[in-house]
């Protein structure tokens, strides 16, 4: 199955080394990715000042609401890769790869529009302070141009985790982010261009990004190779990439729905609990990323060996994901919280900022490790191709309970410490429902495929 040497078996021999070796290059590749705002929201912070801070920080939630369905629906497309590639299904594999690749150059010219058109609309509904509203908009309509080029990097990276290829996607993400950082700087300080210089700066990069991974996939050999003269949308597959990533980009378009209302609720204390939040969001975005990439990683090795129905294999994948996702969300959570204060100096020097932030952090940085546990068991599910009771319960607890407590228990205890307690009660809530349903679709799919091997007997 291992073609060449960046590729990771993942149906055969010892299962935590190939985790480490598949999770670290992917959690790398999304802490560069999660950079591209980083690196925004420290230069604006330090060469431009507060208010234009809080101008790029404001948008953060509102771009996950708008991307995040169409990057959920990647997901769908490294399930449904990874299945074809494990079973040896070449010809399905690689019109699996031409429809992705099409449906990720379609979505991204939609988003582009979307943001052009709706971006203050949108910042108005979350009542965006006059005086940050007109820096948010122009930000986010640049950066929304380079959607094209966002989802087809995405859509291209998921394909080659799909075959075991962390590295590469990696590589890609280090020569567009260090791009990025210099045209920043350059485009800043330089041209003095504010926030209009960093947005160009992202886009410039999403652009690189994109290129050399287009160029990976055509130059590949294989069932994965991509041939421009050959992208169609393929309803058969497309069904089934939907089957599984719709509802997963669903999920996570409802739950950045709940943190673009938490963020209303931020707005309301003013542009300086507004700054503080970005940065401390900033870092909580980077446990995320960090975590997230063992959900990846327990997502692509169980739809790999579901795909050759190797039961006790997924088992033991979703235990070691879960020692996985303890260690790194427990260890990192802890650091975040403990260096809070010197991480937040990266981001801006005023104290008061530097306060609120602190603040946030008490309450979501040390218990991350449940937000880990809560995505793993929707992780391993989506890789046997069961994505929509996953989304509905994730919907319940984490939306459910955030909504809420926004509406219901903030009005009479404001403060943010109260607000973002919010966060830890709604990731237990959720594990303890996902726990229950993945017992029983783990049943029901061993079941199904103990019954089609004793068929074909």
């Amino acid at each position: 199955m291992k073609n060449n040497k960046y590729e990771i078996d993942m149906c055969n021999g010892s299962i935590m080394d190939k985790l480490i070796s598949f999770s670290l290059p992917l959690m790398l590749s999304g802490i560069l990715q999660l950079m591209f705002n980083a690196v925004d929201i420290i230069v604006v912070g330090q060469f431009t000042g507060s208010q234009a801070l809080a101008a790029v920080g404001s948008t953060t939630a509102l771009i996950a609401v708008f991307t995040n369905l169409f990057i959920g629906i990647s997901l769908g497309a490294n399930v449904l890769a990874a299945r074809f590639y494990a079973s040896g299904k070449y010809k399905e594999m690689s019109e699996t790869v031409h429809t992705s690749i099409t449906l990720a150059l379609i979505s991204g010219i939609i988003m582009a529009f979307v943001g052009l058109l709706f971006s203050k609309v949108a910042l108005e509904i979350m009542s965006t302070p006059d005086n940050v509203i007109d820096q948010s908009t122009l930000y986010m309509r640049i950066y929304f141009l380079g959607m094209p080029f966002f989802m087809l990097y995405n859509y291209g990276a998921a394909i080659l985790r799909a075959v075991g290829d962390t590295k590469r996607p990696l590589i890609f993400l280090i020569i567009s982010g260090l791009a990025n950082a210099g045209l920043n700087l350059l485009l800043v300080i330089v041209f003095d261009m504010g926030v209009a210089g960093v947005a160009i700066g992202t886009v410039v990069s999403q652009f690189i990004s994109c290129v050399l991974v287009l160029r990976c996939l055509h130059h590949s050999e294989g069932s994965y190779q991509l041939r421009f003269s050959k992208l169609t949308i393929k309803s058969f597959y497309l069904k089934q990439i939907f089957q599984v990533g719709v509802p997963a980009g669903i999920q996570s378009t409802v739950i950045n729905l709940s943190n673009a209302l938490l963020q209303s609720s931020v707005n309301s204390f003013g542009s300086t609990a507004m700054a503080g939040y970005t940065a401390a969001n900033n870092i909580f975005g980077f446990l995320y990323i960090s975590v997230n990439s063992i959900t990846q990683s327990c997502m692509s090795f169980t739809s790999q060996n579901y795909g050759v129905r190797k039961t006790k294999r997924m088992d033991k994948i979703l235990i070691d994901c879960i020692i996985l996702s303890f260690v790194f969300s427990f260890t990192l959570g802890c650091g975040a919280y403990f260096f809070g204060n010197e991480l937040l100096r990266l981001y801006t020097s005023d104290p008061k900022v530097i306060q609120c932030g602190i603040e946030i952090l008490a309450y979501t940085t040390v218990p991350y490790f449940c937000c880990g546990l809560m995505d793993l068991f929707p992780g391993a599910l989506r890789g046997m191709g069961h994505s929509g009771v996953p989304m509905i319960l994730s919907i319940i607890g984490t939306v459910g309970t955030r909504i809420v407590w926004i509406f219901g228990l903030f009005p009479n205890h404001r403060s943010l410490s109260f607000l973002f307690i919010s966060y830890p009660v709604s990731w237990i809530l959720t594990i303890l429902m996902q726990v229950i349903c993945f017992y029983f679709v783990r049943k029901k799919v061993h079941k199904t495929i103990l019954s089609a091997d004793k068929k074909y007997l």
